[in-house]
């Protein structure tokens, strides 16, 4: 069973992790860090094979305090697929790229389109 661990101090490494979770038979443990700085993100994974032990160490470890900070352990659950490029992409307006300014004719492309669609709206919010 797949174990997430959060709230790491800073101190903790890969094998720090493993020895943590040692008792309970510890098949594989990883930090997870940032790609640009090689710092640790605060969490980790914990593999357990045994179930019993697994569910053992998440009843133990849950907010256990190590080093000042209250862990967080949990059964991990599966990873989203980031497929949808959730994100910055999806913020941008009409696929402009970052910090394109918009001509004036998007401007009157834009206000003619909002004024088509919400005369009826404003009209019955008048005479309320």
């Amino acid at each position: 069973m797949k174990l997430y661990v959060g709230n790491l101090p800073w101190s903790v490494d890969d094998s720090a992790l493993k020895k943590l979770f040692a008792p309970y038979g510890v098949e594989e443990a990883s930090l997870i860090k940032d790609k640009y700085s090689g710092r640790s993100k605060g969490f980790g994974f914990v593999t357990i094979e045994d179930e019993d032990s697994a569910n053992k160490a998440i009843k133990e470890m849950h907010q256990k305090e190590i080093e000042g900070r209250q862990l967080t352990v949990s059964e991990a659950k599966p990873m989203v697929s980031r497929d949808d490029d959730r994100g910055r992409d999806n913020r941008r307006s009409n696929n402009r790229k970052p910090f394109e300014k918009k001509s004036k004719e998007d401007d009157s492309e834009e206000d003619d389109s909002m004024d088509d669609d919400d005369d009826s709206e404003e009209d019955d919010s008048e005479d309320d």
